[in-house]
């Protein structure tokens, strides 16, 4: 099985929580680890999973944990910069805080907001929380991405690394049966490197890319 996202050679890892991971092990490769697309949830049953969020546009808890993707986004933004929000989820929230701050911003879902029409666009930010560890193709996932972001645009990703300091075993994040994708830090690094794309790092979880303007 090839890596999904670098297309290196990747062998199999562990089977925790009853599925099968794989492990990027190319030399130059991107070092993600994935779950085989055997045991991918059915799309009735993902979207099933995704309604059980508690993710209420007025719970200040929520939205504070969104700021954490929006105040650095919000820093590198013109005034009346335009966006979106890739993946909202159910209860889109981060399109309002961003409209809040002077922002407009569309919202899209595959299973919530399908607005196909949105992705024929091109926008100064793309913010995407939460998000890319549910990318079945993390490849065409950031190429699509990519196309929608303008020269000297601005993406926002907001996700959880690999831990280093716990067994794998003991990651929330690889109890969600809808997440997949799992990133490392180097992970990130080599997307920026294959896209072109500068980035930066506001925190662990944070991660900045800003798309060159030629």
């Amino acid at each position: 099985m090839i890596c999904p996202l670098c297309l290196g050679e990747s062998r199999p890892d562990a089977r925790l929580h009853g599925r099968q991971l794989h492990q990027c092990v190319a030399a130059a490769g991107c070092g993600l680890l994935f779950v085989d697309p055997a045991h991918h949830l059915r799309p009735e049953d993902e979207r099933a999973r995704y309604q059980t969020h508690e993710n209420d546009p007025a719970d200040p808890r929520y939205r504070a944990f969104l700021a954490q993707a929006t105040e650095p986004l919000t820093a590198q933004l013109a005034p009346g910069a335009e966006g979106i929000d890739f993946g909202c989820g159910p209860g889109p929230t981060l399109s309002g805080m961003m409209e809040a701050a002077g922002h407009p911003c569309r919202n899209y879902d595959p299973f919530f907001v399908p607005d196909t029409e949105a992705l024929g666009q091109a926008y100064d930010f793309v913010a995407c929380t939460e998000t890319i560890e549910h990318f079945h193709a993390p490849r065409e996932g950031f190429e699509t991405l990519d196309a929608l972001l303008r020269p000297g645009g601005w993406l926002v990703i907001m996700t959880q690394c690999i831990p280093l300091d716990r067994p794998l075993d003991r990651w929330v994040y690889l109890r969600d049966p809808t997440h997949v994708a799992f990133f490392r830090e180097r992970t990130l690094t080599w997307i920026a490197r294959w896209r072109g794309w500068h980035a930066r790092h506001p925190s662990s979880r944070v991660t900045l890319f800003q798309k060159p303007v030629t």
